[in-house]
């Protein structure tokens, strides 16, 4: 062959994506064409590094990770005191997540997914709704809403760091452990592990097989929650992908075994439970939800007639308030350490240590926060969970995007779901909770002003059974040390006006 028809024959090849590949093996072929070349381009699956294949896998393990959220949250919000029923409480958890991770996949193209974060549930559940407050579910959608309309203005505007900073470091790192011990606390209860006490106002439960009135299924709730919470340490220890996931699974099948040996001896619990068994249509938590959950916060969330009669129009503008900024703090500092620590672990940060795109986060944040309020959930937040993801190599949006899908699939397993029962859900508060102390880490304790407002913080929410007087508990505490110690300059004027709202939350509501 002359040199003349080798080149022509060069010419009409595609030598150049080619010699690239031989010469540099570990790069991924880039798709050509068609709806993976559209997906490859538009995420930049090749550019950043990855594949589909790990990309999907990504996505999964994310995916595994975190779906018990729609369980937990879905018990805790169908509670009695509530006021909707578990299918409800499912699909908008189920909503709240898939239109989060979507804005993550397509805003955003982050690896990341969200839902509704734990605590914030936590919050909303067992100290704006329980004990007779007056307020209703459909109102505190309102002020999820009102939460995430705040969160995408300070993002727009560039706000939200500075009110991040007004927060006294001593309370910003009290926050997540008191979240920790709170949700963990509540947890034990709904697995009877914690149980009331006429002397003391709680116990341990006893397991004395020769005390008066023992029964074999009082006990299995909190023999399987303690069994679970151990199975999932082991599982994390090593490293074994979806440990919640999969410490929830095993714990509701010990459950079932536990009382089929009830069954078989006739304990009246045992018998109880299996014959209260049923499966209804997946279809039927749809219906529920759109009578229950759907923009309740605007057919309903207005209405407080019923915090009215027992209190003021001034104590309601200023539990809303306090309410909007407790909500805030949560979700800020939640969301803030997230996608730090998530982004950190698949070096998706910048030259500064800043995660690349983190406007765009935010804004899908705080976008998904507003959404998950009219589906009927509390607020939708990136979850901590997506470092698992990011760790097995998910680098873009096509991470979230399957992980968004699975979700899609899941909300038609609500009956399945129904089944697992609370001692097993229990496991995830429990765990969630320990993984939470780690800030305590970050609290000096050799300074008796910082010890003294961050013990406060966390000892009241947990005690005190309110996240939100916890908060407001650590902040005063904060401005009167400063003042009593000479450092007034040291209280910003932010900090200054958020005591004042705690402040008067105590004394006029």
């Amino acid at each position: 062959m002359s040199d003349e028809t080798k080149e022509q024959v060069l010419e009409s090849e595609e030598p150049v994506a080619n010699a690239t590949e031989a010469t540099e093996p570990s790069q991924p072929k880039s798709p050509r064409g068609g709806l993976a070349g559209w997906l490859d381009r538009y995420f930049g699956v090749t550019k950043s590094g990855s594949t589909f294949r790990i990309e999907i896998i990504a996505g999964i393990t994310t995916f595994m990770a975190m779906v018990y959220i729609l369980m937990v949250n879905a018990g805790m919000f169908s509670e009695d005191f509530v006021g909707i029923s578990y299918g409800a409480a499912y699909i908008a958890t189920a909503i709240g997540a898939i239109a989060g991770t979507l804005l993550m996949a397509f805003l955003a193209k982050m690896p990341l997914a969200q839902a509704s974060g734990m605590g914030i549930n936590g919050f909303i559940v067992y100290t704006l709704l329980l004990g007779g407050t007056g307020l209703s579910y459909a109102n505190c959608m309102l002020f999820t809403l009102i939460d995430g309309v705040i969160f995408l203005t300070l993002t727009v505007t560039g706000l939200r760091k500075k009110i991040f900073e007004a927060i006294p470091a001593s309370v910003r790192h009290a926050i997540p452990v008191g979240i920790g011990l709170f949700i963990a606390f509540i947890g034990m209860q709904q697995a009877n592990i914690i149980v009331d006490n006429a002397s003391t106002l709680v116990g341990f439960i006893s397991f004395n097989v020769l005390a008066d009135g023992f029964t074999y299924g009082a006990v299995i709730a909190p023999l399987v929650a303690l069994i679970g919470v151990l199975a999932i340490a082991v599982m994390s220890k090593k490293e074994i992908k979806g440990a919640i996931l999969w410490g929830i699974l095993g714990s509701t099948v010990l459950y079932y075994i536990l009382h089929g040996i009830g069954y078989a001896v006739s304990d009246p619990a045992s018998v109880a439970l299996f014959e209260g068994i049923s499966f209804s249509n997946p279809l039927t938590a749809f219906s529920e939800w759109g009578k229950e959950s759907a923009a309740a916060v605007f057919t309903d969330g207005f209405n407080f007639d019923a915090y009215l009669a027992n209190n003021t129009g001034a104590s309601l503008v200023v539990v809303l308030i306090t309410s909007a900024l407790s909500l805030c703090m949560i979700d800020m500092f939640d969301t803030i350490g997230t996608l730090y620590g998530a982004c950190a672990k698949g070096n998706l940060l910048d030259e500064n240590g800043t995660p690349i795109r983190m406007e765009k986060m935010m804004l899908s944040d705080a976008i998904a926060t507003c959404t998950g309020a009219i589906a009927g959930t509390s607020t939708v937040t990136t979850f901590v969970e997506s470092s698992s993801g990011v760790a097995v190599g998910g680098k873009t949006g096509f991470t979230a995007l399957i992980t968004a899908l699975f979700f899609i699939v899941a909300m038609f397993l609500s009956p399945i779901a129904q089944l697992i029962p609370r001692s097993a859900t229990a496991t995830a508060l429990i765990w969630v909770g320990i993984l939470m102390m780690t800030s305590v880490t970050k609290i000096d304790w050799a300074d008796a002003v910082e010890a003294i407002v961050a013990f406060l913080t966390f000892t009241v929410m947990l005690l005190g059974y309110s996240i939100s007087k916890g908060i407001g508990v650590g902040i005063i505490a904060y401005i009167l040390v400063k003042l009593c110690t000479g450092k007034v300059k040291d209280i910003s004027v932010a900090t200054w006006v958020i005591g004042v709202f705690f402040l008067a939350t105590f004394v006029l509501t």
